[in-house]
């Protein structure tokens, strides 16, 4: 056999389906007959090629499907549920939950009148609640004081979520200003750690893309 012939020698049927198999394990959307046959070396029958693959995929976890005038590979009816996607809704918290939360973590434990003080404005129920139901704060003890308030501070998934063994490795200022995370406007609460302080991980406290609930 000729150079020449060997390079229009049409393909076994096994190495056509193998090619067929190929093309459609790597593109991105169903491609029609057309499109096989202008892949395929010249005589080869990409419709016979293709009957043969559908067949071998019976039964499998994919299936050759037609799409149309196109064909792709698709997974199984019945394995269908396997492939649903449970996304997880992310929001961001409030900058008041946020200040909130700092300074509970900063000056726990702390009463609701304390944060007030700090931030100068009233703390709204909805925002401590919000912050009860991340599971990020709970309920300390009472203060021995007039009117008995109850104190707030930061839980173990708090500390879990910010990568912290303990309150005490949370950032000072001069990380919190290295990492971004304070502008120049007034920290919630003047008596955070002092920058010569001990400093553990950056946790993004005040980073709203981090703070999420579901």
């Amino acid at each position: 056999m000729s150079e020449t012939e060997s390079l229009f020698q049409v393909p076994p049927m096994a190495e056509q389906e193998r090619m067929v198999e190929a093309i459609l394990f790597a593109v991105a959307e169903p491609v029609t007959l057309a499109e096989i046959a202008a892949r395929l070396p010249l005589g080869s029958d990409p419709a016979e090629a293709l009957l043969h693959l559908t067949r071998r995929y019976e039964g499998r976890g994919v299936h050759v499907v037609r799409i149309g005038d196109a064909y792709a590979f698709r997974t199984a009816p019945d394995l269908g549920h396997l492939m649903h996607l449970e996304a997880v809704e992310t929001r961001k918290l409030s900058r008041a939950a946020i200040e909130t939360l700092a300074i509970i973590a900063y000056h726990q434990p702390t009463t609701r009148a304390e944060i007030e003080e700090i931030r100068g404005v009233a703390v709204s129920r909805g925002t401590v609640d919000q912050l009860l139901e991340l599971g990020w704060i709970k309920l300390g003890r009472r203060r021995m004081t007039p009117g008995r308030p109850v104190t707030f501070v930061v839980t173990e998934a708090f500390l879990d979520h910010f990568g912290l063994a303990s309150a005490r490795d949370l950032p000072g200022l001069k990380e919190l200003r290295a990492a971004g995370l304070l502008d120049n406007r007034p920290v919630p609460g003047q008596s955070l750690p002092d920058e010569d302080a001990p400093q553990g991980d950056q946790g993004a406290l005040f980073e709203d893309e981090g703070d999420t609930w579901t």
